[in-house]
């Protein structure tokens, strides 16, 4: 070696350890042992052999003609045809379907179409995730109060639908998947509900708007709604107003409820209010004072059903305000039980008044009715009556106008009298003398 130069470095290499054949021999057994040919009879005969590295591992057989496919075999005795295969660079695991529920042969045959779909760079397993990751009933319920009802509704509203989704929707569908709804599911609902036919038309337009909600949000296809074709029930309109005889019993069962107290002086109160003023019943019972103008006469209400708007006053309704004991701890006219509350409910007290006057088919709301149609009655022309009572359009004022046929009708009575009495040489008619 000539100066300043380094011998080279020598690697010696490790001797290799070569298995013998008996060594191997074990697992090529073990491996053919779980792969052959799956017949009806193969798989009739399968049966679980934990793996020695794994006692509680999974037990495959895997067929010899087609690459991937198996038969799981579970401890329990239950087997399951699966696939294995490759889309996309990603390996993946399909479980096709229980044996008994399926054959050999529809198995293969299923695997088959998989490997096409993944050939073509398809993936059935993805698709499958996705279903099992789609929302369901539950989940459009809450999405359809959160993102519409509690954006366009009013509270009440919002509690509505709340309640037709409890009581009606969610017990049967409810952890059913939006997009396996059918027109029979929804039917099915309908038809359980022909005794309340209001309440069915009512969830029907619930349902029809939250599943449209759902094409829009991608839960469903296009045009897929199923509330489609499920007629509506023919409800006959109810048009239900108090008579003067039918006012005054009532005015005498509010005036002795309260001389006995049997009824909450709170309830006797918005009763009154609600007849003389035309409101609806949660104006009232919200009602606050600082939305009364005693100097201008009327109701300032920041929001109602139809949004703002002003109710005027007439002196009865003035001075049934004016005899209400205004609480220190609370805001509202008509006050509740705890303090700064306002009463909530007026059901079990009206069943009370409406029962002892005989008026047991008058609901809360026909009260509202009912000054519209005394209004009718005294000649005042519709618009100024929707504008009483708050109307956003015409059209809600319309189903008045057959009352206006009753002065009408009362004139026609009275000129048919008198032409009568002229025929038949009677002197007067009411007092009054022929010719005059």
């Amino acid at each position: 070696m000539e100066p300043g130069l380094t011998a080279p470095l020598e690697f010696k290499p490790r001797p290799v350890e070569r298995r013998r054949p008996a060594d191997r021999a074990p697992k090529r057994q073990k491996r053919a042992a779980r792969r052959k040919k799956l017949t009806k009879r193969a798989v009739d005969a399968a049966r679980y052999e934990p793996p020695a590295s794994h006692p509680r591992g999974a037990y495959y057989v895997w067929d010899t003609e087609m690459a991937g496919f198996g038969l799981r075999v579970y401890p329990s005795g239950r087997k399951v045809f699966v696939l294995t295969y490759r889309v996309k660079g990603k390996q993946r695991f399909y479980s096709l379907g229980r044996y008994g529920e399926m054959t050999v042969h529809e198995a293969r045959t299923e695997a088959l179409d998989v490997l096409r779909q993944a050939r073509k760079g398809k993936d059935p397993a993805e698709g499958r995730m996705a279903y099992r990751r789609a929302p369901t009933m539950a989940d459009l319920a809450e999405r359809f109060i959160e993102e519409h009802s509690k954006v366009n509704k009013k509270p009440v509203c919002v509690d509505q639908d709340r309640q037709r989704f409890r009581r009606h929707v969610l017990p049967r569908l409810g952890s059913r998947r939006v997009v396996d709804i059918t027109r029979t599911d929804i039917a099915e609902i309908h038809t359980a509900m022909a005794a309340t036919p209001g309440a069915a038309n009512n969830v029907r337009g619930l349902l029809s708007k939250a599943f449209s909600l759902a094409e829009v949000w991608g839960w469903r296809p296009e045009g897929s709604n199923p509330v489609r074709h499920v007629q509506r029930y023919k409800v006959p309109k109810r048009e239900r107003h108090l008579s003067a005889t039918e006012l005054s019993r009532l005015s005498e069962v509010l005036a002795e409820a309260e001389r006995s107290g049997s009824v909450l002086p709170e309830a006797i109160t918005a009763i009154r209010l609600l007849i003389l003023t035309g409101c609806r019943r949660n104006e009232i019972l919200e009602l606050r004072w600082d939305y009364v103008d005693f100097e201008a006469g009327c109701l300032r209400l920041p929001d109602s059903k139809t949004g703002p708007k002003t109710v005027p006053l007439n002196s009865a309704a003035l001075q049934v305000l004016s005899e209400i004991e205004r609480r220190a701890d609370g805001p509202f006219v008509i006050p509740g039980r705890k303090p700064g509350s306002h009463l909530h409910s007026l059901n079990s007290q009206w069943q009370r008044i409406r029962s002892a006057a005989g008026l047991e088919d008058v609901r809360l709301h026909d009260l509202r009715h009912s000054y519209a149609s005394f209004g009718v009655n005294l000649g005042l022309p519709l618009p100024m009556i929707g504008k009483v009572l708050g109307h956003s359009n015409a059209s809600m004022t319309e189903r008045y106008a057959h009352l206006a046929d009753d002065p009408v009708r009362e004139a026609n009575e009275r000129i048919g009298a008198h032409i009568a009495a002229v025929m038949s040489g009677q002197p007067k008619v009411d007092g009054v003398p022929i010719g005059t």
